[in-house]
């Protein structure tokens, strides 16, 4: 078997909870729509942390929880997450 490097592991975890968080968002939004059962806003915040990018995807794309304040968060995340990688490439590239 071909050893895989940690860098393309953490990559792929990152990329499937982005992924999975987007696809949450966007079920609360069609749910929202549809008058079905919601996910509630603190589940979406703390999934929003795993996952920032894939959250501030589906709030843009689909206008969701756009104008709650305690969702401004998520760009923090998203900075948080940044930092993170860049601390991350610079430990695995030396």
């Amino acid at each position: 078997m071909i050893p895989v490097p940690d860098l393309i592991v953490f990559l792929v975890v990152l990329t499937s909870l982005n992924a999975f968080v987007f696809i949450v968002f966007a079920t609360d939004k069609h749910a929202a729509r549809k008058n079905f059962k919601r996910t509630s806003e603190r589940k979406l915040i703390f999934l929003a942390l795993f996952g920032p990018f894939g959250a501030y995807g589906a709030m843009k794309i689909f206008r969701h929880k756009t104008q709650k304040m305690k969702f401004y968060l998520i760009p923090l995340f998203g900075i948080l997450h940044i930092a993170l990688l860049i601390g991350s490439l610079v430990y695995y590239l030396d």
